[in-house]
């Protein structure tokens, strides 16, 4: 039996790959995962990361990220919407994937109530703050375990996307780091966030090695 929270004890841009194509369920919804970011840790952790939100070390508002693997760390972005991340690494890392896009799965009148004004489900879950607020994700769900069945927001894992169906470029709206490839996608998903100006061409994913 495949110990779960042990894989996502692991690089975030592994974690990512993983997470991609899993289905997030969140009370009275679900989404299939389909465009992820992975941020590393502070500068005394495994994996530098001058964008991560854990890199000036811990303080209350990020100490989730230096917790277990697969707890559920949030922030608000831009005062509006709630983002929500998966704690990954070993615990006291601070290493997370941000959960970028997903396709609606289920729940569809409660997400079309939330996403009032949005009339194609394409774009209810497109971007993490569209995300968050499409599964009603709050910040009292700080800490949730996403892996255990009996958590209101749970990951559910199924078979790996295949790498030939996976896309990466750099991480979207950060000015430091932002030149590595941790931003991740399934590629011909229509949920997919749109790149901002400057974006790098989309390229085929290889996972033979992880650059820090």
């Amino acid at each position: 039996m495949v110990d779960i929270r042990a894989s996502l004890a692991a690089h975030p841009v592994a974690v990512a790959r993983r997470i991609l194509g899993a289905q997030i369920v969140c009370r009275d919804a679900s989404a299939r995962i389909v465009e992820v970011e992975a941020y590393g840790s502070d500068p005394a952790g495994l994996w530098p990361d001058p964008a991560a939100h854990s890199y000036p070390g811990p303080t209350p508002r990020n100490r989730i990220m230096f917790g277990p693997a697969g707890r559920l760390y949030v922030y608000r972005s831009m005062g509006l919407h709630v983002c929500a991340n998966v704690v990954t690494g070993p615990e006291g890392c601070g290493s997370g994937v941000l959960i970028r896009s997903g396709e609606i799965i289920s729940g569809h009148q409660g997400v079309q109530a939330r996403r009032r004004g949005i009339a194609d489900p394409v774009r209810w879950a497109r971007g993490p703050g569209n995300f968050g607020q499409a599964l009603g994700v709050t910040l009292a769900d700080a800490g949730a375990d996403l892996l255990d069945p009996n958590s209101p927001l749970r990951l559910q894992f199924g078979e790996p996307v295949p790498d030939d169906q996976i896309s990466t470029g750099p991480r979207v709206g950060i000015s430091k780091a932002a030149a590595r490839p941790w931003r991740l996608w399934i590629s011909d998903s229509k949920a997919v966030s749109p790149f901002r100006p400057g974006g790098r061409k989309k390229r085929a994913a290889s996972f033979e090695k992880i650059d820090s």
